[in-house]
């Protein structure tokens, strides 16, 4: 004979799973991400790829379930998964991190219905180029060795047939970018350096870029590689609102 009162039904149905195979395992969390992807996304293989992510880097598992529910409702938002191609979780402590990669920043630019295409290119030491009043003359000899990276530029080609050619950014300027990064001696930026040096150039000279305030917006969500981030998600985490919807469902 089951003698649990109504109240302790309740809390049994919402407490919080011991893992985050388990939390993703939650028909209610499955549904919060369904509400955030963008339709090119599915909620299904978001999931599938958020646990093959776990599996990947057991470290995340020990990271706590908001920070973790924060990055994956971020990503959703931003129609990016955690595949470690375009998007990366990492483990900072028990927090954890999200950090868009180069390819996670051009594909959410692209999605701009003004933008056809950009790019970000390398510029080494032994490459010649020339950038004067905004025009860039960049030559390379495939047959040569280029050496270090001492510069990226950026040039975005619009549907109108325009094409817009940023400022150098040097490495100097990456430096800096990687200064104020939370993972700054791990992740990305340790693995994926030049990756992240053309990230960070797409970011400054998409201010300049007249992209619709709804992929401005995704762009400017992408915050959580900076040591002082601003708070972008709900004053109630989404892992604390999906629970309080599943609480309220078993009340009534």
């Amino acid at each position: 004979m089951n003698t649990e009162t109504p109240q302790e039904k309740t809390e049994l149905a919402v407490k919080k799973p011991a893992t985050l195979k388990g939390l993703l395992s939650q028909e209610n969390i499955k549904e919060q991400f369904a509400r955030a992807l963008p339709k090119h996304l599915d909620a299904d293989r978001f999931v599938r790829v958020a646990l093959t992510a776990l599996t990947r880097s057991p470290k995340l598992q020990t990271c706590t379930q908001e920070s973790f529910m924060r990055c994956m409702m971020d990503l959703s938002a931003m129609g990016l998964e955690p595949d470690g191609k375009l998007a990366h979780l990492i483990p900072y402590g028990t927090e954890c991190t999200l950090i868009v990669d180069y390819k996670g920043t051009v594909d959410i630019v692209r999605r701009d219905s003004k933008v056809l295409d950009v790019q970000c290119f390398v510029v080494r030491e032994n490459d010649e180029c020339e950038w004067e009043n905004g025009a860039i003359k960049h030559k390379i000899n495939p047959f040569k060795e280029r050496g270090e990276a001492v510069a990226t530029y950026t040039q975005i080609k619009w549907k109108n047939g325009t094409t817009s050619t940023g400022e150098p950014f040097s490495k100097q300027d990456a430096e800096h970018a990687k200064k104020s990064s939370k993972t700054a001696n791990n992740g990305p930026w340790k693995d994926h350096y030049v990756e992240m040096w053309k990230k960070s150039n797409i970011k400054r000279d998409s201010k300049m870029w007249p992209l619709s305030p709804e992929i401005r917006d995704l762009i400017e969500k992408d915050i959580n590689d900076y040591k002082e981030p601003r708070n972008v998600t709900p004053k109630s985490d989404p892992l604390t609102l999906a629970l309080a919807e599943e609480e309220s469902e078993v009340a009534e």
